[in-house]
């Protein structure tokens, strides 16, 4: 089942289950004339990869990476400047986690109890420029982003609206630990927490999320 008359796919695998990766990779190597140029189980081993395979074509992802998940391998790549289609290939994502995909731009969700047959068209048809979501897997996923985005964004309470007017007019830990009468290390341990609870990784990105999602409640 080789097609040898296309041209070669280059891809990543990045599943922190070596039998599944290294199963797969010699599957769609041998059946499907793939080249797989890479794989791995975390984020910083994809990352290097990429770095060293400008032309990788595709990079399958699992949402499982163990001390992590996907989406931060995806929002460090894009961070990172890195384009690659990512096809997402997963035994199972929460709606909320589908959600963030669809939002951070994958190429794509597929399902692990689907044949490697069937992996290999969507690889094939996410190269070809297609986003690929499962529409039976992922209709509760369909409802909840046509919802509006006061419904699915975080609700912010009266301390986390505190910080983010503080950080909006640029003041440093410490100065807010001062205006709040609170030590350092506790304001960024807040700070942290609320890192985690808009879903970004940088003061920077923490004000483009308020700006866009909640100057109405600053």
């Amino acid at each position: 089942m080789n097609d040898s008359g296309t041209d070669k796919i280059d891809l990543l695998i990045v599943d922190d289950h070596v039998m599944f990766r290294e199963g797969l990779a010699r599957s769609l190597e041998r059946d499907f004339g793939l080249n797989i140029v890479g794989q791995c189980g975390t984020s910083a081993e994809a990352l290097a990869i990429l770095r060293q395979n400008s032309g990788v074509s595709i990079v399958l992802l699992d949402m499982d990476l163990r001390a992590e998940r996907g989406t931060a391998f995806i929002q460090v790549a894009r961070q990172a400047g890195f384009q690659t289609p990512v096809l997402v290939v997963t035994a199972g994502v929460s709606d909320l986690e589908a959600v963030q995909l669809i939002r951070n731009g994958v190429a794509g969700i597929f399902h692990k109890e689907h044949s490697t047959e069937a992996l290999c068209s969507a690889i094939r048809r996410v190269v070809g420029g297609e986003r690929l979501l499962e529409t039976d897997y992922l209709q509760s996923v369909f409802r909840a982003v046509a919802q509006t985005e006061d419904t699915l964004r975080p609700g912010l309470t009266s301390r986390d609206r505190t910080l983010l007017r503080f950080i909006l007019e640029g003041l440093t830990s410490k100065a807010i630990g001062q205006q709040l009468d609170v030590s350092e290390g506790t304001v960024k341990a807040s700070l942290r927490q609320l890192f985690d609870k808009l879903g970004v990784r940088t003061r920077a990105q923490l004000v483009k999320v308020a700006l866009e999602n909640y100057r109405d409640e600053l």
